[in-house]
């Protein structure tokens, strides 16, 4: 499925995010069965939710998701929702899973989240904001460097 515009009363947005969560223990617990249960949550998670699953691929221990969602769903929650209900979903289905993490979570406290532009890439969209009112000189109001830690 690709990603389109979502339509809302006020707005029209395309928010795609590139988020990578590890197993606990960086366990190897993504296997078939696994990969299938998890797929199925998903696409449960997509017609409960206003967050819609572009790609999901799993490595043995780890697991990348291309979503899509509404900017009224920040990546924590996003986050949040998909690990909690994934998580729960798989325990309940595959009972010796838990074991195998010492009973403890399916994934780690952390994950990796970037962002996807579809259309666009950082020096795309500062032409276009260059390039907007022709008509007078373009005057740069601000210039960031971007943060890479915190």
């Amino acid at each position: 499925m690709d990603a389109h515009h979502i339509y809302k009363s006020h707005n029209k947005t395309l928010l795609l995010n590139h988020l990578v969560f590890p197993a606990k223990y960086r366990k190897k617990v993504f296997i078939e069965k696994v990969d299938e249960t998890l797929r199925q949550v998903c696409l449960d998670i997509s017609d409960r939710y206003e967050i819609n699953f572009i790609e999901i691929g799993t490595d043995i221990d780890h697991v990348h998701f291309l979503v899509q969602s509404v900017p009224t769903f920040t990546v924590a929650k996003i986050v949040t929702t998909i690990k909690s209900i994934t998580a729960r979903e798989i325990f309940s289905q595959h009972k010796g899973l838990k074991r195998k993490l010492w009973g403890g979570n399916l994934w780690t406290s952390g994950y990796y989240a970037n962002t996807v532009g579809m259309y666009a890439n950082q020096e795309v969209i500062k032409r276009y904001i260059q390039d907007q009112g022709k008509e007078a000189e373009y005057t740069k109001l601000h210039k960031g460097q971007q943060i890479l830690d915190f």
